[in-house]
């Protein structure tokens, strides 16, 4: 079934069909539902691909984002399935690209073909080469997330900053003075991840400030990582107290951790970080955490792209979130003295 076809049963020309479709010039009431219920008959679909060819819009986005390891964790999930609902409100379908400039054709592809009219970029490294490529393009796209210099982006993004600090000074007002600090994996460090690089700045400029003793670690994104991480925080420094996260995937292996060394939480441990605050309340006591507002900044990202489609020439803009810390189960007052870690040493 076609436009001709619905031209002939209805009695009028192909083109005020496509103009009755289109909305391009004004058909009369009258005709319009008259075509309209030809349509309704014959159960006529507009071809995308077509209708992409005649207004030059495809009513598709596509999110990009890096190729996973051995899985996607909770937060990218909570990301992905956000910028989703929220592009369907717009009436616009997604598309996935797990690629990057330099790493996948797939990325290549989204803009060689204009497959999309636009794009979300996700997981964004302080220096990140999609962003730069599509900037050169002047292809329309918004980052969850900002680069080192993100002032002629268009983004939405988390203080890590703050969020880090703010998890530190709840600590030092409950008396820790040991913490550690567990972030995500090396390799995204050493690649630059900018949430990974700000949280770890955060945290260590207001540990500073208040004068704590503390450790840093990465650690992969799954529970057993976070197991042995935990294990080697207590072996590293058994005066540890309390630790600031921005690891969700690797939660429940520190709370196992410091199960099998005999720490409460939050009597003799305390636990904090940056999390979705649906992975916060999935541990058990659940976690103080500065919430991850997922769905908001799948929501707000696509509001951008919108509006960045619908005017061209408007200027970049951009908005910075700092959720409060939800205060829940996991964090107490420093003992008097922390307990022996039970933790025992591989080396003995």
């Amino acid at each position: 079934m076609n436009i001709g076809e619905i031209a002939k049963q209805a009695g009028v020309s192909r083109s005020t069909v496509s103009y009755a479709l289109s909305g391009k010039r004004p058909v009369s009431d009258d005709t319009r539902e008259k075509i309209q219920r030809v349509i309704d008959e014959l159960g006529y679909r507009p071809n995308a691909s077509a209708r992409a060819l005649a207004n030059g819009r495809t009513s598709t986005i596509g999110l990009v984002f890096p190729p996973a390891g051995n899985h996607y964790t909770g937060m990218q999930l909570d990301f992905i399935g956000s910028v989703v609902e929220a592009a369907a409100a717009y009436d616009y379908d997604v598309l996935l690209s797990p690629s990057g400039v330099d790493s996948d054709r797939s990325f290549q592809r989204l803009l060689g073909e204009r497959r999309v009219d636009g794009a979300i970029l996700m997981e964004i490294r302080l220096l990140d080469d999609r962003v730069e490529h599509l900037l050169a393009e002047n292809f329309p796209s918004v980052c969850i997330g900002r680069t080192a210099q993100p002032e002629d982006d268009w983004w939405v993004g988390l203080d890590h900053t703050a969020l880090a600090a703010a998890c530190v000074h709840h600590l030092a007002d409950l008396g820790h003075r040991t913490i550690a600090f567990v972030n995500r994996p090396e390799r995204l460090l050493r690649a630059g991840y900018e949430s990974a690089h700000r949280g770890l700045d955060g945290f260590t400029k207001a540990a500073a400030e208040r004068g704590l003793t503390v450790h840093t670690y990465t650690c992969e994104d799954d529970a057993p990582s976070g197991q042995t991480c935990l294990e080697r925080i207590l072996r590293d420094d058994p005066a540890t107290t309390g630790l600031v996260t921005l690891n969700e995937a690797a939660l429940g292996g520190l709370y196992r951790g410091l199960a099998h060394a005999g720490r409460h939480v939050p009597r003799d441990f305390s636990v904090t970080g940056v999390v979705a605050a649906r992975w916060a309340e999935t541990v058990t006591p659940q976690l103080t955490a500065a919430d991850v507002p997922a769905a908001e900044m799948g929501r707000l990202a696509v509001e951008l792209l919108v509006e960045r489609l619908d005017q061209p020439d408007a200027s970049p803009r951009h908005q910075l979130l700092v959720p409060p810390i939800s205060l829940r189960a996991s964090t107490g007052p420093a003992g008097t003295a922390a307990p022996v870690s039970l933790v025992p040493d591989p080396h003995t």
